[in-house]
């Protein structure tokens, strides 16, 4: 059966054949510790000749409990579904985290899963994996419900680093400091930017340092500031290396600016309006600030550019 990128509900994969080893969690950024639950599963697939599914939120559970102070995600989920098919997942089950959803008693929670997704075989989740009603399951809650059902339940570690688990509260730590090596790190993979190059107010280009300009919105953002950064237009083509300012460009910007991504490239591109980008974030140089005239901008632009090449030009 030919599998969809991801489906909205559960009804479209009733008729699945072969297992079906899922691994569940909203797993936002797909950082070590989640690889950890998600390659199991993908590994237990594989030796089986079965299906591995990914069920996760949309929207985060914390729209529903804390609707005035949600957790602000790192990756949009198309990112997310498209990174999980990379780690080999087939099948991605976005499912719509309601009140209905999330009052589902712990100890049903596996039997409506198997009613639902008959084809399930086993599950893996993280150790520290809460649901049901009040968040009352756990692992065990899991166990017992599964040894009842003859499912197999999976469950791991957190992976960590430096003596710490790593976590996706931990990284959005990082990323909000401006700490994106540390991100770097916990996240097993450079973080980065994509989209359409747009047109701006070519002041980068007229005081020398012309700018690929990013529309890119992410809820968590990351530290305002200057970053050495890597670009390239597709994946099969190479890195060129950039530097790159995150923020609301305070000395010509109006005071209700958005924050904008703007790529200078470190050597000439042909790279225009309408052109596809994705960019890496390499290292933090410094904050953004806001300068008492242009050619004092433009004089720290150069010894910007500068330490981002005396800088490695990779992760």
């Amino acid at each position: 059966m030919q599998l969809p990128a991801h489906v909205e509900r559960f009804e479209e994969l009733a008729e699945l054949t072969g297992e079906l080893h899922l691994a569940i969690g909203v797993f936002d950024g797909v950082h070590l510790g989640h690889k950890a639950v998600i390659e199991s599963a993908v590994f237990s697939a594989q030796r089986s000749g079965g299906v591995c599914g990914v069920l996760t939120f949309d929207p985060h559970p914390s729209r529903l409990f804390r609707p005035d102070s949600p957790t602000l995600l790192m990756m949009p989920i198309e990112a997310k579904t498209s990174m999980l098919h990379a780690l080999g997942v087939d099948i991605v089950i976005r499912k719509h985290f309601d009140r209905e959803f999330a009052s589902i008693p712990a100890e049903d929670f596996l039997a409506s899963l198997k009613a639902a997704l008959p084809a399930l075989k086993s599950i893996y989740i993280g150790e520290n994996f809460r649901f049901g009603k009040m968040r009352a399951g756990d692992v065990a809650t899991l166990v017992e419900s599964g040894n009842e059902l003859g499912l197999g339940v999976f469950s791991a570690d957190r992976i960590k680093h430096n003596g710490d688990p790593i976590s996706s509260t931990r990284i959005r730590k990082h990323l909000e400091a401006g700490e994106i090596e540390s991100v770097n790190d916990l996240f097993g993979y450079n973080y980065f930017s994509t989209g359409l190059v747009v047109g701006g107010a070519q002041l980068g280009r007229q005081i020398g340092f012309p700018t690929l300009n990013l529309p890119w919105a992410p809820e968590c953002l990351p530290r305002f500031g200057v970053y050495q950064v890597r670009f390239r237009s597709s994946v099969d083509q190479p890195w060129a290396d950039a530097v790159a300012n995150y923020g609301v460009k305070p000395t010509v910007a109006e005071a209700d600016q958005s924050p904008a991504l703007e790529v200078h490239a470190l050597a000439d591109t042909t790279l225009d309006q309408g052109d596809w980008i994705e960019v890496e974030w390499l290292r933090f140089i410094r904050p953004e600030q806001k300068f008492a005239s242009l050619d004092a901008l433009k004089a720290q632009i150069a010894q910007d550019c500068e330490t981002a090449r005396n800088l490695p030009n990779h992760g």
